[in-house]
């Protein structure tokens, strides 16, 4: 199997799944939500050991980098990203520093060189694509924030979820009132270091999207962060392994490693 495989990617067969036995409004809005789910789906939640060790690892050679990108995380039920119970304890957080300028393509830039900062940009692109639901913005964000070497556009899996979700939508949208959609960061994690110029950096987003009603999903996604041109940038190789989308505040977001997302100043 190889690392594209793992890539997550809404299925017109889970389309169709969806469909079945609800109203065509509610469960189209939910289906164009939920294909972010796809490869998070794959069953119920098992433990990686491999996620633990790979904090701390510091990869030498572009086949660590692969190792670190394609060690498989928290698999997950699908139900898990829809709803859970909050965990009776706080969980731990990860201070991401702000963004301090606006960048290429409107996306918000000025993030610190630090793992941290890796995981703010990553962000910063997801909820800029998210925001915009346009398959010509997605092209202008990849263009302006992909690396040589990165998954082309028509092969990044926010392009595949933007074009299934409008694919899903559009049907239901009432006349002059499209999809609106708002991702919000509710945690993160950094899944594997290479230095302070590499990072496998994973964000976890609270997205809410309306028709005429609303429905909500939590959506985990990893990215290969590089400092490139005094900014984080998506790097060079294959899509990471998919990471779990479960709702956060859980135990179960906890279980796979969702640090809550406190932003912080530049100290």
């Amino acid at each position: 199997m190889t690392n594209s495989d793992h890539t997550p990617r809404w299925g017109r067969r889970r389309l169709l799944a969806a469909l079945t036995g609800a109203a065509l409004l509610a469960v189209t809005l939910i289906a164009g939500l939920g294909y972010l789910l796809v490869d998070a789906v794959t069953g119920p939640a098992t433990a990686t050991p491999v996620q633990a060790s790979l904090k701390a690892v510091s990869a030498a050679a572009p086949e660590r980098r692969d190792q670190l990108a394609a060690a498989p995380m928290l698999k997950v039920d699908p139900a898990a990203g829809r709803k859970g119970t909050p965990a009776a304890t706080s969980s731990p957080a990860i201070a991401v520093p702000p963004a301090t300028r606006e960048g290429p393509a409107g996306v918000p830039s000025g993030f610190l060189r630090t793992p941290a900062g890796a995981v703010g940009q990553l962000a910063a692109i997801d909820t800029t694509v998210v925001a915009a639901m346009s398959v010509d913005r997605t092209r202008e964000i990849h263009r302006a924030w992909a690396l040589p070497g990165a998954p082309a556009v028509g092969r990044w899996v926010m392009t595949d979820n933007v074009r299934a979700f409008l694919a899903a939508a559009g049907p239901a949208a009432p006349a002059g009132a499209p999809p609106a959609v708002v991702a919000i960061p509710a945690a993160g994690q950094v899944k594997g270091t290479d230095g302070p110029s590499w990072v496998v950096a994973c964000v976890l987003l609270r997205v809410d999207a309306t028709i005429a009603r609303t429905a909500t999903i939590a959506y985990g996604h990893c990215e290969r962060m590089q400092w490139n041109d005094d900014r984080w940038q998506i790097g060079p190789g294959a899509q990471p392994a998919t990471a779990p989308s479960t709702w956060p505040g859980t135990d179960l977001a906890a279980s796979a490693g969702w640090l809550a997302w406190a932003e912080t100043g530049q100290g």
